[in-house]
């Protein structure tokens, strides 16, 4: 595991669009908040770019990405938006270029992938958190959400609890591990490549949005079928938005979630306030975190280190 060095005020950090193109007027809105933090911030060189439902070319993309890591004054990377293509880049990336140059990423949705890939090719703790045009320029962007992002200064162990947002046991137990995870339908894109999600062990966040009961239920089976289920050490079962079925008969997203995960003799817990959501509770990947059910609670160790050279 190599967690990034902490941010400090003066900071540059980087803002790229390695999936889909954004809307620049949203970024602009966006910014304001990112400067308050104390941070400076600097673009993509094509962060602006549009190739159809991509933010440019995918070279342009990758050349965004290998730009900010190897740039060493720029101090964390932050994701503009998800939508669709890191998956196109993933076998791209220089990983050995990640891993000498480990620095604070952040993002979510279609940026699972890259969570995923970057930290099983590197062992670098990425964050899961809300993404400037999709997140923090809209209207209801609030103040527990905007907390989230004081872990990158201030680097210590974080409890969630039921004080954020009523949590529901859905299988009881205990367990510790690796807590990885993401976007459910990015979670299983990743299955038959090379960047296959490892889930032995691990405490497994999952969320999305947009999809109904009948598609979540896919996507739990072929993880189930594909053993990644069976594998994981437990769940986090993070928000479901837009998930209401359209059919006229319809399984609930609940009695979904139950059929799958009831009788795994693993914890599961559902109702976290993770993913495409107000509040969104931001964590990093590739921490250890210890889950339980008796409790109600997910404790997350910190994700950056307070000194460069505690990495070294």
């Amino acid at each position: 595991m190599i967690r990034p060095e902490k941010l400090q005020k003066g900071d540059h950090i980087g803002i790229v669009a390695p999936a889909g193109p954004i809307d620049i007027e949203k970024l602009k809105a966006a910014v304001p908040f990112l400067e308050q933090l104390g941070l400076r911030v600097v673009l993509g060189k094509y962060v602006q770019k549009t190739n159809g439902y991509l933010a440019g070319t995918d070279q342009e993309r990758l050349d965004d990405l290998h730009d900010m890591f190897a740039n060493p004054s720029i101090k964390a990377i932050f994701c503009a938006r998800g939508g669709y293509g890191t998956g196109r880049i993933a076998s791209k990336l220089d990983y050995e270029l990640i891993k000498n140059n480990p620095k604070i990423f952040w993002g979510y949705s279609d940026i699972t992938y890259l969570h995923t890939s970057i930290r099983q090719k590197t062992g670098l703790v990425t964050f899961h958190g809300p993404m400037a045009t999709s997140d923090i320029a809209k209207d209801d962007f609030d103040e527990l959400t905007a907390s989230r992002f004081n872990q990158l200064f201030d680097p210590e162990a974080f409890t969630y609890t039921e004080q954020i947002s009523p949590l529901h046991v859905i299988s009881p137990g205990k367990a510790e591990g690796e807590l990885v995870g993401g976007n459910l339908s990015l979670i299983v894109s990743t299955l038959g490549t090379p960047f296959e999600m490892d889930t032995k062990g691990k405490i497994v966040l999952i969320e999305d949005i947009g999809e109904e009961p009948y598609k979540v239920d896919g996507m739990l089976n072929q993880l189930e079928v594909s053993g990644k289920l069976a594998d994981a050490a437990g769940f986090v079962v993070g928000d479901f938005a837009n998930a209401a079925p359209t059919l006229d008969s319809s399984l609930t997203l609940t009695e979904v979630l139950n059929e799958y995960f009831h009788a795994l003799n693993k914890p599961v817990l559902s109702g976290f306030k993770i993913g495409h959501c107000f509040p969104h509770v931001a964590v990093p990947l590739g921490v250890k975190a210890s889950l339980s059910s008796n409790k109600k609670t997910l404790e997350v160790d910190p994700g950056v280190v307070k000194e460069l050279e505690e990495i070294l």
